[in-house]
C-alpha cells in the first residue's frame, strides 16, 4: 500500500501550461540525419519481408540514435513526462512505412504491451461510429466524442498522427503533479479520498472469469514517486455494475480535479499534424482530446496509431495500483 504524500512535488514534472506556451523545448524536431537513420532501418525491415508490429527491436537497427533514445526515455520518466517528436514527412512514406518507423522507435524506447483483450499491440485510433455511452464494450478511441482528461494503463502512451480530422481533435495535456500540488494547497482534505481505491469499469476488456471492475486509487505514493491514475468516466460507469454510488465528497474531489485541468494555466493544447509523434507518461500527465468532425471519405478520416509502452526506467508502483487488461497485468 502507498502512503499519502504531504509535500509538494518538486522539479520539472510539475509544469504549468502557461510556462510551456512560451517555450517549445518540449518539441523535438527530427533532423535529416535522424530521418536517414530511420529510413535505412525501414529498408532493413522491408528486405526481411516484415511489417509492423511483426518485427523485433533487432530488426530495426538505429544504433546511431542512441543519444536521442536515451534523452527521450529520461525525459519521459524524470523530466516533464511528455514530448512531441515532429518532422516525420508523411508525403515521403506510405502508412505502412510510417508504422514501421513508429513501431521500431517504440521498440527502442520500451516494451510494447497489449491494449485490449484482443491482444492489440499497435492500436488504430479511428472513429468507427460507436456510442461511448455503451459501457459494456466501447472505449473512447473508437468514437469522435470529447474525451475528458484521463490517463491510460501503461508507463507511457504514444500516438502517431497519420491523418488529422476535418476539424477538431485537438490534443491537450496537463501535469498531474502540478494538479496534485494545487489540491495539497487548496483542498488537502481531498487527499484521503483520492488515495482510496475506486472501482474502475473495464468496459468489456476483463479476462474470462474476471470481475468487470478493478479497484485502484487515483493517487499513489510509492518508492519515492507520486503516481496518478485518473479515468473518471470509467469510475462513474463502474457504478452501474457495482450498484455503489460515489459520495458527495468523492464527486467534489473529482470536480475539483476537472476544474483545474480546464484552467488555461494548467494545460497546454496542441494540434497533432500528420507525422507528429506524441509520448506521454501516464503516471504524471493527463491527456485529453476535443470532439472532432471527420471527412466522409474513408481514406481521409482521422487516423492515429497508438502504443502502450512499459519503460526500462519505469517507476515501481504499489501493489494496489496494478491494473489488468484481458486478465494480463499492465504494471
Amino acid at each position: 500500500m502507498s502512503s499519502i504524500l504531504k509535500e509538494k512535488v518538486q522539479g520539472r514534472s510539475a509544469w504549468k501550461g502557461t510556462e510551456l506556451a512560451k517555450d517549445d523545448s518540449w518539441i523535438y524536431y527530427l533532423s535529416e540525419e535522424t530521418l536517414a537513420v530511420l529510413e535505412k532501418a525501414v529498408l532493413h525491415v522491408q528486405q526481411k519481408g516484415l511489417k509492423a508490429p511483426d518485427f523485433k527491436k533487432e530488426d530495426f537497427p538505429i544504433s546511431g540514435l542512441a543519444d536521442e533514445i536515451a534523452y527521450f526515455v529520461d525525459e519521459l520518466e524524470n523530466g516533464r513526462g511528455f514530448l512531441l517528436i515532429r518532422g516525420l514527412p508523411m508525403d515521403r512514406y506510405t502508412d505502412e512505412e510510417a508504422a514501421i518507423i513508429y513501431w521500431g522507435l517504440g521498440l527502442h524506447l520500451g516494451l510494447p504491451i497489449i491494449q485490449s483483450k484482443k491482444g492489440d499491440l499497435l492500436g488504430h485510433i479511428k472513429n468507427v461510429g460507436k456510442d461511448f455511452n455503451d459501457n459494456t464494450k466501447v472505449r473512447g478511441y473508437q468514437t469522435n466524442v470529447h474525451l475528458d482528461y484521463h490517463t491510460d494503463l501503461a508507463d507511457v502512451v504514444g500516438l502517431l498522427c497519420l491523418r488529422k480530422a476535418k476539424s477538431g481533435g485537438l490534443s491537450s495535456i496537463a501535469s498531474a503533479m502540478a494538479i496534485y500540488n494545487e489540491i495539497l494547497e487548496k483542498h488537502p482534505e481531498y487527499l484521503d479520498i483520492l488515495f482510496r481505491p475506486f472501482d474502475h469499469d473495464l468496459r468489456g476488456e476483463e479476462g474470462a472469469g474476471r470481475s468487470p471492475v478493478v479497484p485502484s486509487p487515483i493517487f499513489s505514493y510509492y518508492d519515492g514517486k507520486l503516481s496518478c491514475r485518473y479515468m473518471r468516466q470509467y469510475v462513474e460507469s463502474a457504478q452501474t455494475k457495482t450498484g455503489i454510488s460515489l459520495s458527495k465528497e468523492e464527486i467534489e474531489a473529482f470536480d475539483f480535479i476537472d476544474s483545474l485541468t480546464h484552467i488555461e494555466n494548467f494545460h497546454i493544447d496542441m494540434m497533432m499534424e500528420p507525422g507528429d509523434m506524441q509520448f506521454v507518461n501516464n503516471y504524471s500527465v493527463f491527456h485529453s482530446r476535443t470532439h472532432f468532425e471527420d471527412y466522409e471519405e474513408e481514406h481521409k478520416k482521422r487516423h492515429l496509431l497508438r502504443l502502450w509502452l512499459m519503460m526500462p526506467n519505469g517507476r515501481k508502483i504499489a501493489p494496489d495500483f496494478e491494473f489488468y487488461i484481458g486478465g494480463v497485468p499492465v504494471k
